[in-house]
């Protein structure tokens, strides 16, 4: 039997607002939810995080809620608005965000953040350490709490521990740059097994290991995994592509809802082919880049004009930050200048749109879309390309994808590779997709789809644990 599993991340899976003096609690959208919620169910597990809401929601009353209707429970960590500011938005997406996305120029090293980031990292292992037992199996998610692992070695909390990288790990050239580098890979190595993304990401681990932290042996290179040895410990570390819900996809796509938002949609977009960029206002995702790979395209291709539109949506991320009010600025001023360059009478080829998108809505322009348009400059899987796919239900779509996505590992043999820096080669790839034929269309779509499918969340989810089961038996979970 699978011992009780003990999900710790930054956010807890819940959604709490307040309508007409009503609180409501639900679940959280996403693929880790939902791959997750049966078998923390299933053993009655325990989620730990931060609810992100304020001290005026009745918490406990909502978390009780939610804990008899979904099976498993919820533990809080409160955190201040300072700690929000200095831990959050500060060292995690200040310094390790665009570390780990090779993005040197935008970190910034504070100090202060930096104690904040290790003082929250202790608070969560210390709601961790009360709410598990050593029986259990505690999974850590993503750069937020790299540390969580080596507070909860210190406070004696024998448990198997793991963890997963969601985003990039950067190489170690790039990752010597961190002032507090050796306490971050110390902190990785704390945990039993960890895990990341792509082959890539696994071996910059490795490499990192080995050469920034005195005592580190490779024991052994695997397929998809390799073990370390540190302070009388084995340590495996494997890459474990994460994926989506291809089955729920397909299902909410074919709802009738959706093919009507999905034919107004493309109504409006009537007798020319539809580019589809949806990205959260991230200087990661390559959106300057794209648009000028796009007006490159227009001059290089006349074709193309008055026969496709780019439309961009741009859901709205860290609206105070400088950078993302920079960004926001620079996307708007873009769009006005190509459109102003390009647009005819009854035909505006960049559609800019900064505004989130309701699920029927969003599932409605993945499946409208002939191309979708997937460049960012650095990712860690990115999922928009797999659920563009899995919705292109009518395998009509084609997939033009940034090799720097770490989704390029599982479909770039059938999609339309491109440096998102290249805007020469980008460019072609739009002209390319815009002419292929059909019967190519359809090919390269249902080797995508059956891909993913094959693929999907619960199989990375299975496949995770499974690994876990395996640590070397020389291995002492939480010794």
């Amino acid at each position: 039997m699978l011992k009780r599993l003990i999900i710790v991340s930054n956010r807890l899976p819940i959604v709490i607002s307040q309508e007409q003096g009503q609180w409501n609690i639900e679940p959280g959208a996403g693929g880790l939810v939902t791959a997750l919620e049966p078998l923390m169910s299933r053993n009655h597990g325990v989620w730990i995080g931060w609810p992100g809401c304020g001290p005026d929601a009745p918490i406990d009353e909502l978390v009780a809620r939610f804990a008899a209707e979904r099976g498993y429970g919820l533990k809080i960590v409160p955190l201040s608005d300072d700690e929000v500011e200095k831990y959050y938005r500060g060292f995690s997406n200040e310094a390790l965000w665009p570390l780990c996305h090779d993005l040197l120029g935008n970190c910034i090293f504070s100090l202060e953040n930096y104690c904040s980031y290790k003082d929250v990292n202790r608070k969560f292992a210390e709601v961790t350490a009360e709410a598990s037992t050593p029986d259990d199996i505690v999974w850590v998610h993503d750069y937020q709490l790299i540390l969580c692992g080596r507070y909860l070695r210190q406070m004696q909390a024998t448990r198997t521990l793991a963890f997963f990288l969601h985003i990039p790990f950067p190489t170690p050239d790039l990752f010597r740059r961190l002032p507090w580098k050796r306490a971050l890979i110390e902190g990785l190595l704390s945990y039993d097994m960890i895990g990341f993304q792509t082959l890539r990401d696994h071996r910059n681990f490795v490499h990192c290991a080995a050469t920034l932290i005195k005592g580190v042996e490779v024991r052994s290179h695997h397929r998809n995994h390799t073990i370390l040895r540190y302070d009388n410990r084995l340590i495996k570390a494997g890459h474990y592509p994460i994926s989506i819900d291809f089955e729920n996809f397909v299902q909410h796509a074919g709802k009738n809802e959706v093919a009507e938002a999905a034919w107004y949609l493309h109504e409006h977009y009537e007798h020319r082919q539809l580019i589809l960029g949806i990205d959260r206002l991230d200087y990661t995702k390559g959106i300057p880049e794209r648009f000028l790979a796009f007006e490159r395209a227009l001059e290089k291709y006349p074709a193309l004009h008055q026969k496709v539109s780019l439309l961009q949506v741009v859901v709205p991320s860290r609206t105070m930050v400088p950078d993302y009010v920079d960004l926001k600025t620079q996307l708007e001023q873009m769009a006005g200048r190509i459109n102003g360059r390009f647009a005819q009478h009854g035909w505006v080829p960049l559609h800019y749109h900064y505004r989130s998108l309701d699920p029927t809505q969003l599932l409605a322009h993945y499946r409208t879309a002939e191309i979708a348009l997937v460049t960012p400059l650095r990712d860690g899987m990115n999922l928009v390309a797999k659920e563009y796919c899995a919705c292109s239900v009518d395998n009509k779509g084609v997939l033009i994808l940034s090799k720097f996505a770490g989704a390029a590992d599982q479909l770039g043999k059938h999609a339309l590779l491109v440096n998102p820096y290249d805007l020469e080669q980008t460019a072609d790839a739009i002209f390319y997709a815009f002419t292929m034929p059909p019967e190519e269309r359809r090919r390269r779509m249902a080797l995508l789809r059956a891909q993913i499918k094959r693929n999907d969340v619960h199989r990375w989810m299975e496949t995770f644990i499974s690994a876990l089961s395996t640590i070397p038996r020389e291995t002492q979970p939480g010794a």
